[in-house]
């Protein structure tokens, strides 16, 4: 419990720094355009998704307060339509950051109900902005919302990288927007002090897998866009760790045995999945606590 309470304090102090220490002056927006009217945005934190058209415009996650001026240019490139919606995949500080600049905006905020419930009772220094911005509709299981001609289902996934994650479908456009319930080539940061969980993790992939087909472009939270065989791949991934792991804790190893052995995870290593906030050991205890519990 003491390792948990610590690891939750380090990542507040990670996205602290993130939000105040970072330097934005030199981020640049990118643009990919997936369908007529769907498109990505790419910065500095969560990957962002943007609908635009007749109806004005859709945005999902807004990164850091800084970047709003870079994104909202970005979002002028694609349509000089008023933003009506914003939705919040989760609540942490790289995707809601922007909350209160969109809000001024003019966007009313959609997210779960745990969502708007954490960012209430946030103590970080880092998401005082957001509090400012909160979910103005939230929902409990699943919302749709009908815009620039099509049906956008947002469903939960319950205890999987937060206990207020959200999927987004474009089911004309067939684009998923996955938030932090994918991290494409890297290991997952799975919030284990917020409500995350390695089953729900895995369960929830499997859920957005499920929703699409062999042509669904997806917009992850991290990483590059991408398709359902590299979503799948992370599937693979994951459950592999999961018994790897699972496996070390029926042998009666301890969390800090698990963490120091380099051939657990040494094919995923090899690959390129460890990253500067989530290596090899970070994701090897992430994994021991959840499944030991």
């Amino acid at each position: 419990m003491k390792s948990l309470f610590l690891l939750t304090i380090s990542v507040v102090f990670i996205y602290s720094n993130l939000a105040f220490s970072q330097n934005f002056d030199n981020v640049t927006i990118e643009t990919t355009k997936l369908s007529d009217h769907v498109y990505m945005l790419v910065g500095a934190g969560g990957n962002i998704g943007v609908s635009a058209g007749d109806d004005g415009v859709f945005v999902i996650d807004d990164q850091f307060a800084p970047l709003t001026p870079k994104i909202e240019a970005a979002i002028r490139r694609i349509s000089d339509k008023p933003i009506k919606f914003l939705a919040n995949t989760h609540y942490h500080h790289d995707h809601t950051g922007g909350n209160a600049n969109m809000q001024e905006l003019g966007a009313t905020i959609i997210a779960h109900d745990n969502v708007r419930h954490r960012l209430e009772n946030s103590n970080s220094e880092a998401d005082e902005t957001s509090k400012q911005g909160l979910p103005i509709i939230t929902f409990n299981d699943r919302l749709s919302l009908y815009i620039n001609g099509e049906k956008v289902s947002i469903f939960h996934a319950h205890h999987a990288h937060t206990d207020g994650d959200s999927f987004l479908y474009f089911n004309e456009s067939n684009v998923l927007h996955t938030g932090d319930v994918y991290f494409n080539g890297r290991y997952p940061y799975i919030d284990l002090g917020s409500g995350g969980s390695v089953n729900g993790y895995i369960e929830a992939v499997k859920m957005g897998l499920n929703a699409i087909n062999d042509d669904t472009k997806i917009i992850p939270g991290h990483g590059n866009l991408s398709n359902k065989a590299e979503y799948q791949a992370f599937l693979n991934m994951l459950e592999d760790l999961k018994s790897i792991i699972m496996a070390e804790i029926n042998k009666g190893k301890t969390e800090d045995e698990v963490a120091a052995d380099q051939s657990l995870t040494k094919t995923y290593d090899d690959l390129g999945y460890g990253w500067n906030f989530i290596n090899s050991e970070k994701i090897k205890r992430t994994f021991y606590k959840s499944l030991k519990e």
